[in-house]
C-alpha cells in the first residue's frame, strides 16, 4: 500500500479527501464551503440516508458511493481508494463531521495506511447547535456533550461522565439517547442527574432537527419521560441557573448576571460554589438528599472528608426533623453551650419561628450542679427537660450532657424531637455517643468517634433548618 502511494505521488495523481459536515438535515443549514465541495467532488462517500440532503447539489458524473449504518470503516477505506486514484473525494457526515462523525476515523486511517493524501475537514452545524437554537438559548454557559451509545465506549465510562456533568453543573447535550436495542441508559441518566440537580431543572429535546418531521418539547427534568425520544433525538439539559420562559430554555451567560440573582448575596454564592466543589471531591456523592445535605454542611465546616464515614444518621433523620419544623411541632432547640447556639443561623430561626435555649449561664444550673454534685451540663439538661422536653437537643461539647439526655429519656422526663450528638474530646466521648444511639425511637445525627465540636453541631442543625434548599443545592440562604 505504501509503495503504491509513492508511485502515485511521483506520477502527480494523488487526490484529496474532504470531510464535510452537512448539518442536521435541512439545506439552509449546509454551509457554503460544504456546498462548494459537494459541487466540485469527483466522488462522494457516505451513509445512504444522508444523500437525500445533498442530491440537488451533486454534479453530473460524480461517483456516489453509499453504504448502510455501522459501515464507517468501509466508507473510510473506500474514500482512500478513490483518493489514491487521484480523485477529490468528499466524505459526508451529518451535523459536524468532527463530532461523533467521520473525521477522527479518516485521520486515524491516514496514519495506518501511511497515505500521503491531503485531508481537509469542513465544519458543519451540529445537531446540538440546531437543537439549541430551536429550544431557545440553553447553551449560554459551560456545556458538555455525552453520547449514550455504548457500542464503542463501556457504560462504566459513560456513567462516570454523566456524574461529572451533573455534579459540575454543566449544560449537557445528549446524543444517541435510545435505540431499539438500547433503552435503559436514558433512564439511568435521568436518575443520576436527579441525584445532583433539582427536579425543576429545564430540559428540552428536538427530534429530527431541521427536517419535516421536526418535533420540539420543553419540560423539567422531573417531568421528562425517556419513552418520548428515539435515536433521532437530541436532548439538552440546563444547569442550575437555566430557566423556562415562554416555552423556551434560557441559560444566562454567567452565574453572576446582574439583577437575575439579586437574592443571592456574595457570601451565599461562595458557599454554593464550595458545596459544588465538595460534591465533586466526595467519595460517595450518590447518597440520598437527607444524608447528602448534612454531609455537605459538615465537610464545609470542618474541611474534613472523613465525615463521609463518621457522620451517622437515622434513616431520613434530616427530612423527618425538617418536617417537624415545617408543621410547627418543633419550635425549640436546646444546646449544651452558647457557642453551639450562636452558630445556628438567626435568619433561619426567625424565618421558621424557632427559638434556641442554652442554660449554661443560667444561675439555676450552677446552683443545681453544686447541690447535686453533677456537672453544669447535666444540670442544664435537667432544667431543659422541665421546660422544653420535646425540643431538638444539640450537643457539641459535653459528653455528660448526652449521658444525662439518655437518662432523662429512660426515666420518661424527656422526649426530644431529635438529637444532634457531636461532643468532642477524649474522655467518655465515644461512650456517650454509643449511649445515644440506643434511643431507637428518636431521629439522631451522631458524629462518631472523638471528633465533633460546637461548630459542627450547629452546622448540622442548620442543615435541618434549610433542608428545603437541598434539592437545588443552594445553601446559605440565611447568611
Amino acid at each position: 500500500m505504501f509503495f503504491r502511494s509513492l508511485i502515485r505521488i511521483f506520477a502527480g495523481d494523488m487526490g484529496k479527501i474532504i470531510i464535510a459536515g452537512i448539518g442536521p438535515g435541512s439545506k439552509e443549514d449546509i454551509t457554503p464551503a460544504v456546498l462548494e465541495a459537494v459541487q466540485k467532488a469527483d466522488a462522494i462517500v457516505g451513509y445512504k440516508y444522508y444523500f437525500q440532503f445533498i442530491e440537488p447539489y451533486v454534479r453530473s458524473g460524480c461517483e456516489c458511493i453509499d453504504t448502510g449504518m455501522k459501515k464507517e470503516r468501509e466508507r473510510a477505506e473506500q474514500a482512500f481508494l478513490l483518493a489514491e486514484q487521484g480523485k477529490t473525494v468528499v466524505v459526508i457526515s451529518s451535523g459536524d463531521a468532527g463530532l461523533y462523525g467521520m473525521a477522527p476515523l479518516i485521520y486515524e486511517m491516514k496514519q495506518v495506511r501511511q497515505a500521503d493524501i491531503e485531508i481537509v475537514s469542513l465544519p458543519g452545524i451540529s445537531a446540538f447547535q440546531k437543537a439549541a437554537s430551536l429550544l431557545g438559548a440553553p447553551t449560554g454557559h459551560d456545556m458538555c456533550i455525552i453520547s449514550l451509545s455504548d457500542l464503542m465506549t463501556p457504560w462504566e465510562i459513560i456513567e462516570r461522565r454523566i456524574k461529572a456533568a451533573a455534579i459540575g453543573d454543566f449544560v449537557t447535550a445528549v446524543y444517541n439517547p435510545k435505540s431499539h436495542g438500547r433503552y435503559w441508559q436514558l433512564y439511568s441518566l435521568q436518575e443520576l442527574f436527579l441525584k445532583y440537580r433539582s427536579a425543576d431543572t429545564p430540559i428540552g429535546y428536538v427530534r429530527q432537527a431541521g427536517r419535516e418531521e421536526q418535533k420540539i418539547k420543553v419540560m423539567t427534568l422531573g417531568e421528562f419521560d425517556p419513552e418520548d425520544v428515539d435515536m433521532f433525538t437530541v436532548i439538552i439539559i440546563g444547569n442550575s441557573q437555566s430557566y423556562i420562559s415562554e416555552g423556551r430554555i434560557i441559560t444566562p451567560r454567567g452565574y453572576y448576571r446582574e439583577g437575575a440573582d439579586e437574592d443571592v448575596k456574595p457570601g451565599q454564592q461562595i458557599m454554593m460554589n464550595s458545596f459544588r466543589t465538595i460534591l465533586s471531591e466526595m467519595q460517595h456523592p450518590d447518597v440520598p438528599k437527607w444524608r447528602l445535605w448534612p454531609l455537605l454542611h459538615a465537610i464545609h465546616t470542618t474541611v474534613d472528608f472523613s465525615m463521609e464515614q463518621i457522620l451517622w444518621m437515622d434513616e431520613r433523620a434530616t427530612e423527618i426533623l425538617y418536617e417537624k419544623v415545617k408543621d410547627g411541632s418543633l419550635k425549640h432547640i436546646v444546646t449544651d453551650v452558647t457557642m453551639a447556639a450562636s452558630g445556628i443561623r438567626k435568619g433561619a430561626l426567625e424565618r421558621l419561628g424557632v427559638q434556641t435555649h442554652c442554660y449554661i449561664n443560667d444561675p439555676r444550673s450552677k446552683q443545681m450542679a453544686d447541690e447535686k454534685g453533677i456537672t453544669r451540663s447535666q444540670a442544664c439538661m435537667q432544667l431543659a427537660a422541665e421546660e422544653y422536653p420535646d425540643a431538638l437537643y444539640v450537643v457539641g461539647n459535653a459528653p455528660t450532657a448526652l449521658f444525662e439526655i439518655c437518662d432523662l429519656v429512660h426515666k420518661g422526663k424527656m422526649k426530644p424531637a431529635g438529637i444532634i450528638a457531636a461532643p468532642v474530646g477524649f474522655v467518655h466521648v465515644c461512650e456517650s455517643k454509643h449511649a445515644v444511639k440506643t434511643l431507637k425511637h428518636i431521629p439522631k445525627m451522631i458524629v462518631e468517634g472523638r471528633k465533633g465540636g460546637s461548630n459542627l453541631a450547629a452546622t448540622l442543625c442548620n442543615a435541618i433548618l434549610t433542608f428545603d434548599d437541598a434539592e437545588q443545592l443552594k445553601p446559605g440562604r440565611d447568611l
